[in-house]
């Protein structure tokens, strides 16, 4: 089993060998080019991420600036919707569900490296997949580690550290990220806290 074997398999590997230091450099080939589009060419946007990640729904957006280690161990389902600087560690496979929203500056880490020093140093490291549900809210600033999986439907406030699975129809914050409750139908006539729709159309 090479090194790039052992890292889709969640086993220590090391990350200059076999080839895995070119396929991160022609990530950051395309990522170079996608961060760097003038205001007048966004319109390549859902292109170059279509090409990049290995799997995406039809409608897909991020705004620059985004990072990610290789982009086809990313898997998206449709309409993702990213804000500005989303960084993907994704030795580990990501993969998110349909209808997910991202706010500004959420980072998410499938890699990791051993505790002890002595191990550490080796130059092995991981990476554990994370999954992410259909109709998932992360809010601004939310970092998620390795084998994380968040259910349907979850909202996962601004700020939170997330190291254990979140289950479905929840609303999830903090450092660690801790179910606060249950989304429920009541929820749905509010649009912010207390504040209801004025609106019939949503």
């Amino acid at each position: 089993m090479n090194q790039k074997e052992r890292m889709l398999n969640g086993l220590p590997y090391k990350a200059w060998l076999d080839g895995l230091e070119d396929e991160r450099e022609a990530c950051k080939a395309i990522l170079y080019e996608f961060n760097l589009l003038k205001p007048d060419e966004r319109e390549r946007i859902p292109e170059i991420l279509k090409n990049l990640f290995g799997k995406t729904g039809e409608e897909i957006w991020i705004e620059p600036p985004f990072h990610c280690d290789y982009g086809w161990n990313i898997e998206a389902g449709e309409n993702f919707n990213a804000n500005y600087g989303l960084t993907i560690l994704d030795v580990g496979k990501v993969t998110f569900g349909s209808n997910v929203l991202i706010a500004p500056n959420v980072s998410i880490y499938t890699a990791g490296h051993p505790i002890h020093p002595a191990s550490r140093n080796s130059g092995y490291e991981y990476g554990i997949p994370i999954t992410v549900g259909n109709n998932v809210w992360i809010g601004g600033s939310v970092v998620i580690l390795p084998g994380v999986t968040i259910g349907d439907n979850v909202v996962i406030g601004a700020g939170s550290v997330v190291t254990k699975d979140i289950p479905n129809d929840v609303i999830a914050v903090g450092n660690p990220c801790k179910v606060i409750r249950k989304i429920t139908d009541e929820d749905r006539k509010f649009y912010y806290k207390n504040r209801e729709f004025d609106v019939s159309d949503y």
